[in-house]
């Protein structure tokens, strides 16, 4: 069997992917695979194809934004909710290191270290992002839980 984590998107589709909370308009909604800021999601789109925003026509284009827009409410108010010192959302489209459309979502605090937190979360070094205890695990199953709860909320208004 394929590793999840070499197609993401498919393995979502299949509903094989562990880190997906929530199917959406244009894509799936899922928990990051390193939790160093509490509450980090991604917006995967449906399409594996695409490559950009700009690839998709209009409509999809912007029901893809709404769909991170979303993400980032549900995990405002959940972070809000759970974590002392939440600050703000921060939202990014890159696709550098992976070759299909995705936004990154991640949450904010006033605790973090100053040099960092006037920067993106990609500033922090890697041994910080990827330490292991920063590694999704069943410790984050309450706040998985917690966003999947709030993004199907958000979602069906």
């Amino acid at each position: 069997m394929i590793d999840w984590r070499t197609d993401r998107i498919g393995s979502a589709s299949r509903g094989e992917n562990p880190t997906v909370l929530a199917r959406l308009t244009a894509g799936f909604a899922v928990i990051g695979d390193t939790q160093f800021l509490p509450g980090y999601c991604v917006l995967l789109t449906d399409d594996p194809l695409v490559d950009k925003l700009l690839d998709l026509p209009r409509a999809r284009r912007l029901a893809f934004l709404a769909d991170m827009d979303l993400v980032g409410e549900a995990v405002a108010t959940v972070c809000g909710r759970l974590f002392p010192g939440f600050r703000r959302v921060n939202y990014s489209v890159l696709g550098n290191h992976d070759a299909y459309l995705h936004a990154h979502v991640h949450a904010r605090y006033d605790w973090e270290e100053p040099s960092f937190r006037s920067g993106p979360a990609f500033g922090y070094p890697a041994e910080v992002r990827d330490a292991p205890d920063a590694a999704l695990g069943s410790r984050h199953d309450d706040l998985r839980a917690e966003l999947t709860s709030e993004i199907r909320r958000l979602a069906s208004r």
